[in-house]
């Protein structure tokens, strides 16, 4: 099943029923009178939280849920039923944005939790309510009231207690198979990771769910690489572990360039605590482990934790201190971490860099609009380090950036 993290679509509850212009006019009643009834309410948009959905899929090919009008009123003082709601199930973890995607609506983190978004409108009133001792025959009835209507953003970001963070190819997904039953794609080139993948791990007698999101570069806030939307998927995370290539020639410069992306990004991340590990220590010389261990040791100002995913080395370590801030976080906020609104551009087309602007980009769609051949906006040296030619997880059958 295809990953999908965000969607852009439109609700509408439904209108409410008119009410009826009717009379009694049974034989032998000498007097009849207004028995015209209400109209019914007009169905809900409800929108409920659900185990066992991952992704928002199911919301990339249809846009538009409507919600059911309410029938209308009929003689013999006979009310309209309402209208069928129309329900939205959504993965545990799902934002509602407003369109603007910087008003969180609503924030669904609990499995169950169910909320009705969008009220259906009443229905109208038939004849019958507006006879009076002086309007013995009233000839009115109401329409009814209209629903609500408006766009909304669905975003997913993932619940895990920690988040895995690096560089591409920094041993991210080898320490989510060796610490977890998650089973990563591993590979030795850049970007094997296309979409977050969550693992249980077990630090003695207890466990805790850690996320793997796609590498980052440097200038993935401006969409370089694969971008940094996945970043959302670690804002509910209690503590970060960033992994850091020990077999880097910099590694200091591995380390400022995922602060830096941070930072750009927002979300309070930066702010998260943080460990750092040095991996892959199997393959380097002790010497060259304690040289690289110091340098970011000066660098962070942090103790940095050395360790290998593939032959376990200090592996373990590191899981009983993620586990050690986890429970002091959990202390401190019970409660699930309610994520900010992150705004998230999609990747343009392949080929088309994305400029302050953002040229080509579509507000009302919610995604990029063809540009033409000679356009600025198309990159022809593609040195940004990305794999321009990846299956994207969020991009479209015909190559364009995916709406939402």
């Amino acid at each position: 099943m295809k990953f999908l993290d965000q969607a852009k679509v439109f609700l509408k509850s439904g209108d409410g029923g008119p009410g009826a212009i009717a009379f009694r006019r049974e034989k032998f009643i000498e007097f009849g009178g207004p028995d015209g009834g209400n109209g019914g309410r007009g169905g809900d948009v409800v929108i409920e939280a659900v185990n066992g959905l991952n992704t928002l899929i199911d919301y990339r090919y249809k846009q538009h849920f409507k919600a059911q009008r309410g029938n209308h009123g009929m003689g013999s003082n006979r009310n309209g039923a309402k209208g069928t709601d129309v329900v939205l199930r959504v993965p545990v973890g799902t934002q509602i944005l407003d369109e603007d995607q910087e008003t969180v609506l609503l924030d669904l983190t609990e499995a169950g939790q169910r909320v009705t978004f969008l009220k259906g409108g009443d229905g109208g009133f038939g004849n019958a309510y507006y006879k009076t001792p002086t309007n013995r025959a009233p000839r009115k009835a109401h329409p009814g009231w209209p629903g609500e209507e408006r766009w909304v953003w669905l975003r997913l970001k993932l619940i895990a207690d920690a988040g895995l963070l690096g560089l591409p190819n920094a041993g991210k997904s080898t320490f989510l198979a060796a610490t977890t039953a998650a089973k990563p794609k591993i590979a030795d080139y850049p970007f094997t990771t296309l979409a977050p993948n969550l693992g249980v791990v077990r630090a003695g007698e207890e466990e805790f769910v850690i996320a793997d999101i796609p590498g980052l570069i440097e200038g993935a806030h401006e969409g370089h690489g694969l971008g940094d939307r996945f970043l959302g998927h670690v804002e509910r995370t209690r503590v970060l572990l960033h992994l850091i290539d020990g077999t880097a020639d910099d590694v200091v410069h591995s380390y400022t360039t995922i602060r830096n992306e941070l930072t750009a990004y927002g979300g309070n991340l930066a702010d998260k605590p943080e460990i750092i590990g040095l991996n892959k220590a199997d393959a380097l010389l002790d010497e060259e482990v304690a040289e690289k261990k110091a340098a970011l040791e000066e660098a962070s100002g942090a103790e940095v934790m050395v360790l290998s995913g593939a032959t376990g080395q200090g592996v373990q370590a590191v899981l009983y201190r993620l586990l050690t801030l986890i429970k002091q976080s959990k202390e401190e906020e019970p409660d699930v971490i309610h994520a900010p609104a992150t705004r998230s551009i999609p990747r343009p087309p392949v080929g088309q860099k994305i400029d302050d602007e953002y040229a080509g980009w579509n507000e009302e769609t919610g995604e990029y609009d063809p540009l033409p051949a000679d356009s600025d906006a198309w990159d022809d040296d593609d040195d940004d380090g990305g794999d321009d030619g990846d299956d994207d997880s969020d991009d479209s059958d015909n190559g364009r950036g995916a709406r939402g």
